[in-house]
């Protein structure tokens, strides 16, 4: 089994945001969030990466940087939909092979993070790959901000033990002894996937539970899951910026690893 040969990394990103007004271009540090995503994403060496931006002071930000940024509708209900617009415009001729969507609101997200992500893609059977952790706080447990992924994981020994997701859901589950799963919102496409996802309206239970991966298994794609030791800080609020800005206060913009 081997991985897709040309893939992408794609960073939606966008400034209409109700709790954080704006974020994307939140100093951490002197650079704005989304170039410290971009950070992290060029050094997973995964492949090109580019920010799909929805305005374009996020544009201006990357490539002051020294990043690569497309401008996309600002009107897309989903960051899928972003990328996927995104890869439209960037790859005509459908070269990239895969897609690694990396949510533009985790500044502190480790490279290995995002590398396990695409790991399962390399089963050819499987149509989209994403990542979890262990929930090792029992208030995580229940509480419905915190979505739990339902996979058979072998402890095999494996790095990273993978998965397939069976269900994805608020509530506490699966019932009885062993541990639950904090899934984590970063994920990888086959191409054909993304293309055949975002032309599926969506799906009842997506709608129900509010998580877009649903459509996808109503749909009867496969998403395999990798088990990574850390959950990246997603930034919603002033409150998870600072956190943000802490945890990457001894960070050296040279290092290929973020503090935890």
């Amino acid at each position: 089994m081997t991985l897709p040969a040309n893939p992408i990394v794609l960073i939606p990103a966008r400034m209409a945001s109700t709790r954080l007004p704006n974020k994307p271009l939140a100093d951490i540090h002197g650079a704005p969030m989304i170039v410290h995503v971009w950070r992290r994403a060029m050094e997973a060496k995964i492949g090109r990466v580019v920010v799909a931006a929805a305005e374009t002071a996020i544009i201006d930000a990357i490539t002051a940087a020294g990043g690569d940024a497309v401008l996309t509708r600002s009107d897309h209900p989903s960051g899928s939909d972003r990328i996927y617009e995104a890869l439209s415009t960037l790859d005509p001729a459908c070269d990239h092979d895969a897609i690694v969507n990396v949510q533009g609101d985790l500044p502190t997200v480790e490279a290995a993070v995002i590398r396990a992500a695409f790991t399962p893609l390399a089963n050819p059977d499987v149509d989209i790959a994403t990542i979890a952790a262990e929930i090792t706080n029992p208030e995580e447990q229940t509480n419905p901000n915190v979505v739990k992924v339902v996979a058979g994981f072998s402890e095999n020994g494996a790095s990273p033990a993978i998965a397939r997701a069976l269900y994805f859901t608020r509530a506490t589950a699966p019932t009885g002894d062993g541990p639950l799963y904090h899934h984590i919102g970063l994920y990888a496409y086959r191409r054909a996937a993304l293309e055949r996802f975002v032309a599926i309206s969506p799906s009842p239970l997506e709608q129900r539970e509010k998580l877009e991966q649903l459509r996808a298994l109503e749909a009867g794609m496969r998403i395999d899951v990798a088990l990574v030791d850390t959950v990246p800080l997603g930034v919603d609020t002033l409150a998870d910026l600072d956190r943000a800005r802490a945890m990457l206060a001894p960070y050296n913009k040279n290092s290929t690893e973020v503090p935890t």
